[in-house]
This record gives structure tokens, C-alpha cells and sequence, in this order.
């Protein structure tokens, strides 16, 4: 089964210093068929103005990941870290019993672009930690490289929910598959590039999500960057 979400079909919200575009359901944006994907709660795509940023707020019960194309985007929070995140580095913010923090945009010229995605953890409660850790592009080309995952393992970064999180960097006529679960279910993000997935194109800004797939077929159109979440059943 697959149902495709068009970029242009997300909510949208300018505020000037700040354009973003929601997957689901998040903030003002309300669609009551979009409010989540199994255990991926939010995905979000925005570009922040040069020297701004978003002020110091609450979270709770939550795990957070930070995902920069382009740009530099700083990262404070109450457990006392001072994150810088640059295309390569993925940051974890695990909520737990509850964090606050604040993303600003380093450069005062140069605007930041990144995606934002939320994920229900297992347990609530937990203690709020944050990880980050780079991923070189040498990792990602023309192979699925697992960034987050349940357990850590392959040099991953744990997540507290049973999902994977793969990227890869692809060139035009590359082509890559992933040998899908049944029991499994899976949403890929466009970030950047044109795809063949499933036989549907698929531009930057698309997703698509499936279910009782054998094997998730890729082939790429022009060269871009793809997220792939391997999600248990909610």
C-alpha cells in the first residue's frame, strides 16, 4: 500500500523570519488525515533567516532530530549543551521528563535549511538527554546509511522507539533498494533530487509512505538526498 504526500499538498506558514512546511498536523496547521505516520509524529521542512532562530521552549516525552541541508544552525538546551549542527551532523533531543532549548540560525547572511522530525518514544518519562554525530557524505553515497536506530548498533545513534533511520546520497542513474518487512512500515522524505520510488517520481519536498512491501525500489532522477524511517506498527 502507498500513499504519496506532495510537496506542495504540506501546510505551509511564512512568517519571514521563518518558512516551514508540515507533513502532518503541527502548530496552527490542522488536517485531520495528516497527524501522523505510526510513530513518526511530525516532519518538518524550514529555512530560517539569516540570525534568526526559535526562542527557548518546553518539551516532554518526545524525541527530536535535527537534520541540516544547508546552513548552520545553533542548538542550547537545559541540560547545558551548546550544539552546533552543520549538513552531515543528525542531533537527538530526547525529551523525556521534560527539556527546554532553542535553535538559532548562526549565520546573520546565510539561511539555514533543515528538517525536523518527531517521534513518540516507547517509554515516557525517561531522563532528557541530547546526541549528535556526524555522518560523512563518503557514508550516505549510493547506500542506506542507519543514523538512528533502537539499539545503537552499525555506529547508529540510539532512538527510545523501535525505528530505523536510513540516508543516502545519490547521483543520477544510481539505483538502490531496501528489502522491506511485512510487519514493518516505512515512510521516505525527499530532501533534495528527483526519484523513481515504487514507479511514482517523487521530487524534493515529497514523501511517500508504504506498507506490505517486499522490497522499496529506488532509482534516481537527479542527484539528491533521501531519509528512509523504518517504523514498527503504533
Amino acid at each position: 500500500m502507498l500513499t504519496i504526500r506532495c510537496a506542495g499538498e504540506r501546510g505551509h506558514v511564512d512568517k519571514g523570519w521563518l518558512e516551514a512546511y508540515h507533513t502532518f498536523s503541527f502548530d496552527t496547521y490542522l488536517d485531520p488525515d495528516w497527524m501522523g505516520f505510526h510513530h513518526l509524529r511530525v516532519l518538518n521542512e524550514g529555512t530560517l533567516k539569516g540570525g534568526k532562530g526559535f526562542a527557548s521552549h518546553f518539551h516532554k516525552d518526545m524525541e527530536i532530530i535535527t537534520y541540516v541541508i544547508d546552513g548552520v544552525l545553533e542548538h542550547k538546551d537545559s541540560l547545558g549543551n551548546t550544539c552546533v549542527i552543520q549538513p552531515g551532523e543528525v542531533n537527538r533531543l530526547s525529551s523525556g521528563s521534560g527539556v527546554t532549548h532553542s535553535q538559532h540560525n548562526l549565520s546573520h547572511h546565510v539561511p539555514v535549511h533543515f528538517f525536523e522530525i518527531w517521534i513518540n518514544p516507547k517509554v515516557h518519562g525517561l531522563p532528557p538527554s541530547d546526541e549528535q554525530q556526524f555522518f560523512s557524505s563518503a557514508s550516505k553515497w549510493g547506500q542506506w546509511c542507519l543514523i538512528l536506530s533502537s539499539n545503537g548498533r552499525n555506529g547508529s545513534m540510539m532512538i527510545h522507539q523501535d525505528v530505523d533511520i536510513y540516508a543516502t546520497l545519490l547521483e543520477e542513474g544510481d539505483e538502490i533498494n531496501f528489502d522491506a518487512l511485512s510487519d514493518r512500515y516505512y515512510w521516505l522524505q525527499v530532501l533534495s533530487g528527483s526519484f523513481n520510488v515504487q514507479k511514482n517520481l517523487l521530487k524534493s519536498g515529497d514523501g511517500i509512505s508504504m506498507s506490505e512491501e517486499s522490497r522499496i525500489m529506488v532509482s534516481c532522477r537527479s542527484p539528491g538526498e533521501l531519509l528512509l524511517l523504518d517504523l514498527a506498527e503504533l
